[in-house]
């Protein structure tokens, strides 16, 4: 038995030292390049090439937007005159009348004229209306024409008398204008006259 177990020691030490040195004389293996034979090509060597560069990102196009103009300023409002002055009646210059379908100055007519002459050349800055009047009686025509005679009638006795003709204004308002509106001889007697207004110059 003993005997026996020297025996399985013996073995073991000696299969540990065989181990021990086959691994201390492994043999060593070297790889060697691989030399082409003599005449044969020389085998190509891929060359490395580096990729292309990133292309740079392209940026769309920008349209530039136009600028909108400004708006003109409004033109300035234009600056307009004063309304002229209206003519207006006066107490000082009275009205003259004519006789039925006529235009001839009457001699106690002469006389407010006479008063209203030295009023205007007292007065030089107003500017003179002469308004010629008719009755009711007529057509209008007829009447437009009466009372346009009688006012140029009535201004021709002033320029006589030395006043400027062009302080003057002539109009003729036929029978649309009556002072009075009875039909007798006293309102149309009244409404047949040359009348007179005034203004500044």
């Amino acid at each position: 038995m003993v005997q026996r177990r020297w025996n399985l020691v013996f073995l073991g030490s000696v299969l540990v030292l065989f181990l021990i040195g086959c691994a201390k004389h492994a043999p060593t293996v070297t790889l060697a390049a691989a030399t082409p034979a003599p005449g044969a090509p020389a085998p190509a060597v891929a060359l490395w090439t580096p990729p292309p560069p990133l292309a740079a990102p392209v940026e769309a196009p920008v349209t530039p937007v136009a600028e909108t103009a400004p708006a003109p300023p409004p033109p300035p409002m234009p600056v307009l005159p004063p309304p002229p002055q209206e003519f207006t009646a006066i107490d000082a210059l009275k009205d003259v009348h004519f006789d039925f379908d006529k235009y001839e100055i009457r001699p106690a007519d002469a006389e407010i004229l006479d008063a209203n002459t030295a009023w205007m050349k007292a007065n030089p800055e107003y500017l003179i209306l002469v308004e010629g009047h008719a009755d009711e009686r007529g057509t209008n025509e007829y009447n437009l024409a009466l009372g346009d005679r009688r006012s140029k009638a009535t201004l021709n006795y002033l320029l006589a008398r030395g006043l400027a003709a062009d302080r003057f204004t002539l109009v003729s308002y036929g029978k649309e204008r009556p002072l009075c509106s009875e039909p007798n001889e006293g309102c149309w007697a009244q409404n047949r006259r040359a009348r007179f207004l005034v203004k500044g110059q």
